[in-house]
């Protein structure tokens, strides 16, 4: 084999490498492409289910919250209704308390009724012409001998005004006590 021969075999050895190699790379990119390709595929349905399943759970979060507001709301008008209940409770007893106190104011001041209190009378029997002795029941009494002294009208005034503050303030106290029940429960 002479000189050119072998250059010739081994230019023919080096370009068939040559191609060989420009071959397999070709053919292996090719294979890396469609794997790589297949690959971003299942990765962009994995990523296209998991944004369905998020959406999917940000929309049942979305109605529980819902559900849940509703609620709340149905709960909140239940407990205004029954505290607009209570407030007109409230103020219809108050009014009638009113109406009591001034009843009984007019009839004071017109002497329809007198205001006594009852006095003892083991002090008084002492002080009596009658020898310790108490005095028969009346028809309309059953206490024996009872002493009475009836109150000057401006004292009975005072008085009747001096219970119906107390009466408004228990009635607004059982209010105020209904109302914290109410919001407690």
């Amino acid at each position: 084999m002479t000189a050119l021969d072998w250059r010739l075999a081994c230019l023919a050895l080096l370009l068939g490498l040559a191609l060989g190699g420009r071959g397999a790379w070709l053919w292996q990119a090719n294979t890396y492409g469609k794997q790589l390709a297949e690959q971003a595929a299942d990765y962009g349905r994995q990523l296209a289910s998991k944004d369905r399943d998020h959406s999917r759970e940000r929309e049942q979060a979305a109605a529980a919250a819902l559900d849940q507001l509703a609620e709340q709301q149905d709960a909140r008008r239940d407990l205004e209704g029954r505290l607009q209940e209570q407030n007109q409770t409230h103020w219809k007893e108050m009014a009638d308390a009113k109406k009591t106190q001034d009843r009984l104011r007019d009839q004071l001041a017109t002497a329809d009724v007198r205001l006594s209190v009852l006095i003892d009378a083991g002090a008084f029997a002492s002080q009596s012409c009658d020898g310790g002795v108490r005095e028969t029941a009346g028809t309309g009494s059953l206490v024996h001998g009872t002493i009475r002294a009836n109150l000057d009208p401006a004292h009975a005034q005072r008085i009747i005004g001096i219970t119906d503050e107390g009466d408004r303030g228990l009635i607004a106290l059982q209010a105020c006590q209904a109302y914290v029940r109410e919001v407690t429960k």
